[in-house]
């Protein structure tokens, strides 16, 4: 496939993101890296500025044969037809493998559950993986059964028009009942595995959210995602100075009401489906941990 650059100054992966069907930046990357994108006939990076008139060759592979090991393991799911999945993920398990984590993930699961039916187009070790949630975030996570599925969805996120909610625990008491945080988020300057509220190398973020229930020290908020970056929620609940309980990374380094985790639930998810377009709501209620957090704080209140 050959594009030609319309505008100027814009980064490559951004380019091929916007200019070929369901590529995000990160699959983008992994080709330049491939040395399956030309620039002008020159491999191209990752960062390249682009210029009117630049002409891009992108070659896009077949999906390699996914080679991760299937793994019997239990799935909460709660929705499924023919091309969509929806799982409800328990705290602490991992969603796709990654270095510490090989056959213990979501994907490993996900493989034997489906006998490999997952779209390819997130690659060998993230099949089906439209988004993700952290490790220690429970709750909903979508998974595309084909590459039409996962095309269909993936645009959605990007034009932000699937709908996440989220319940969270945060500490210290929120002055208003309701608000929006729209603050860029980017990588941490000095500690590469954090993200932080920055105006350098940062995508725009947005997070509307709401009081459910105040108690002494602590408030119960519900929080609706308008953008997907990565630690969005904990990032910006930080940067309000009202981190989420258990959140070690950025909030609290002590452990407080016997969380070392974040009290953190993807509770609602709202969609179109990929083939006909109607409405899609799955809903899944707090994990015990966080109904028992809660009980512990109306005992104290």
């Amino acid at each position: 496939m050959i594009f030609v650059a319309d505008t100027a100054g814009e980064r490559l992966d951004t380019f091929l993101a916007r200019s070929v069907e369901g590529m995000t930046r990160s699959a983008a990357q992994r080709l330049m890296e491939e040395g399956c994108v030309l620039r002008n006939g020159v491999p191209g990076k990752k960062n390249d500025k682009l210029n009117p008139g630049d002409q891009v060759f992108v070659e896009v592979p077949e999906p390699k044969p996914v080679d991760i090991v299937a793994k019997p393991m239990p799935l909460e799911i709660v929705y499924e037809d023919e091309d969509v999945l929806v799982i409800n993920k328990p705290k602490g398990l991992v969603v796709h493998p990654a270095a510490g984590h090989q056959d213990d993930t979501l994907v490993n699961g996900l493989l034997y559950a489906l006998e490999g039916q997952l779209s390819g187009i997130n690659g060998q070790l993230r099949p089906g993986i439209v988004h993700r949630i952290d490790k220690d975030t429970s709750g909903l996570l979508a998974v595309a059964k084909n590459d039409f599925a996962h095309t269909v969805l993936a645009s959605q996120l990007k034009d932000h028009t699937m709908a996440r909610t989220y319940e969270a625990i945060v500490c210290g008491n929120l002055k208003e009942n309701s608000g929006t945080v729209d603050a860029p988020i980017g990588r941490h300057p000095t500690d590469r595995k954090k993200m932080c509220v920055t105006q350098r190398n940062s995508r725009f973020a947005v997070t509307h959210w709401e009081v459910v229930a105040r108690y002494r020290g602590y408030t119960h908020v519900r929080c609706r995602l308008e953008t997907g970056r990565t630690h969005q929620i904990r990032v910006h609940m930080a940067h309000m100075g009202h981190p989420i309980l258990g959140d070690g990374v950025y909030g609290h380094k002590k452990p407080e009401l016997g969380q070392s985790s974040q009290c953190l639930h993807a509770g609602i998810l709202c969609f179109a489906h990929p083939r006909d377009g109607r409405p899609v709501m799955v809903m899944a209620d707090l994990p015990d941990y966080f109904k028992e957090v809660l009980k512990k704080l109306e005992r104290m209140s």
